[in-house]
């Protein structure tokens, strides 16, 4: 069970949400756009970032832009 584990591991990259505009979800109460988040893994279509909550996330790449 890697995804426990994730908290503590070294983050990947770090990314900025751009929107929190879901259709079927509500992201705004975990992301806050113009905010930069740290990745901790990622897939083809989602990021899993730290979030609000304090908590690791899955979340579509759609809603962030990756930051340098």
């Amino acid at each position: 069970m890697i995804h426990q584990a994730w908290n503590n591991k070294e983050t990947v990259k770090k990314v900025k949400c751009v929107h929190t505009n879901a259709g079927k979800y509500m992201v705004n109460r975990v992301l806050t756009e113009g905010k930069t988040y740290e990745v901790k893994n990622e897939t083809d279509e989602f990021y899993f970032v730290l979030d609000n909550s304090g908590k690791i996330g899955g979340f579509y790449k759609d809603y962030f832009q990756e930051v340098q």
